[in-house]
């Protein structure tokens, strides 16, 4: 937005006028234009090819959440990524992973996050967790004429509740539609196949590196069955993108930590490819 109307030095009437603490209705009254899903795609065959994000997984433990993705992004068959972001933090105790239109997801993220600092700017508080993932839920419905056009977004949301005390996990469906889930959840195309994992090695015990572990070992069964999630690359050394969120803040792990992790993941699949066997009964 222009910051001045005229050589004045005085700021336009919008910024002065009282409104409501949420930057998306004050964009969306002064400049509907700049918010990702009111744009005007050019003509063309659709849908769009454009890259797109994949996998994302998370998993609560005893004190935290872990939100994890991997560094792949796919045009149609092709790689057009292999180190792609895809796990950011939304403030100090969430973070958002994207799956789906890449451009478009990152463009939204950094939309939120801006949302999320202007609201604790203008009334001097943070919004609860409960109130962030609202608002994200927002966002993604002003999408949805995008979605149908096949740039759609689905994020997942994870962060720490300051007033429950614990981790939670939220994901959503192109309309908006959102849902709490419990314990770990997955989205993006190799979701079937990293839910199957966690289902099998998640518990509610597990430690921050549990957690991280699990994460990891449910990126590498999607990679090993879905050709648009990216596993491990020890020869570029390229490992997936590992959050930890706590009562002490969002902290994203080291490449030097999550290649640890990884590698160790690795050297147990050189025996046994299929991964850790989880007990008959």
């Amino acid at each position: 937005m222009e910051a001045y109307l005229s050589g004045t030095g005085r700021l336009p009437a919008a910024f002065l006028k009282p409104g409501s603490s949420s930057f998306l209705e004050f964009l969306a009254d002064h400049q509907p234009e700049l918010l990702p899903g009111r744009r005007t795609l050019p003509a063309g065959v659709q849908p769009l090819e454009a890259p797109h994000g994949t996998t994302i997984v998370s998993a609560t433990f005893d004190g935290g959440v872990v939100l994890a993705g991997d560094r792949r992004a796919t045009m149609g068959n092709i790689i057009a990524q292999r180190d792609i972001e895809k796990v950011f933090p939304a403030d100090e105790y969430s973070a958002v992973g994207i799956a789906g239109a890449a451009g478009l997801a990152v463009e939204m993220v950094r939309l939120f996050q801006l949302e999320l600092e202007h609201y604790e700017k203008i009334e001097g508080t943070s919004l609860s967790l409960e109130g962030k993932a609202n608002r994200l839920t927002t966002m993604i419905r002003g999408n949805l004429g995008m979605a149908m056009q096949g740039l759609a977004v689905v994020p997942m949301f994870a962060g720490y509740d300051l007033e429950q005390g614990r981790g939670r996990i939220f994901t959503y469906d192109v309309t908006g539609g959102r849902s709490e889930e419990t314990g770990f959840a997955t989205v993006g195309s190799g979701s079937l196949f990293a839910k199957g994992s966690l289902k099998k090695l998640y518990r509610s015990d597990l430690t921050a590196e549990g957690a991280a572990t699990v994460a990891i070992q449910a990126l590498y069964d999607a990679a090993d069955d879905d050709s648009a999630t990216g596993g491990p690359d020890l020869t570029r050394r390229i490992f997936p993108i590992v959050s930890v969120i706590t009562e002490e803040g969002f902290r994203r792990l080291a490449d030097a930590e999550v290649g640890e992790l990884a590698e160790a993941v690795l050297g147990h699949r050189l025996s046994q490819p299929d991964g850790p066997q989880a007990p008959m009964l």
